[in-house]
């Protein structure tokens, strides 16, 4: 099951339509949905989780706690949806696209994907994009 919890007056558009795609990418990946629930807050929220778990003293907008077993996805994500907003600003893309790859990418992680070399970050930006046309192919009219 996917479920979505706001810890900030953000709120998905459409969730139904992200739930649908994010279990595509699930089977995308030859994975299994276990429980994933995506938390999205603001930064202050983000940081308390990165200081108090990860021992981390910086923003970050993506946090993914990783229960799986096998190939059951089972884990908590949360987003900072004020660092999603600037990455949309800095790399100039749209809110909605960023959105969609921290999305993808917390669900990389759960499927075991790294991001912490040159190559991993590479293979991991590739799935990220690939994960993302998912979503508009699925949603074009």
């Amino acid at each position: 099951m996917i479920e979505f919890h706001f810890e900030t007056d953000f709120i998905l558009s459409n969730p139904s339509s992200h739930e649908v795609w994010l279990k595509k990418v699930i089977e995308s990946e030859e994975m299994t949905l276990g429980d994933i629930n995506y938390i999205f807050c603001d930064d202050d929220y983000l940081l308390k989780v990165n200081q108090e778990y990860l021992k981390h003293d910086t923003y970050t907008d993506i946090i993914t706690f990783d229960y799986c077993e096998r190939k059951y996805l089972h884990g908590d994500i949360y987003i900072s949806v004020e660092r999603v907003a600037d990455n949309a600003v800095t790399y100039n893309v749209d809110f909605s696209n960023e959105l969609l790859r921290v999305m993808a990418h917390g669900l990389l992680h759960l499927c075991g994907y790294k991001d912490k070399t040159k190559n991993d970050k590479h293979q991991m930006r590739s799935k990220e994009d690939e994960k993302i046309s998912m979503f508009h192919v699925e949603h074009r009219e």
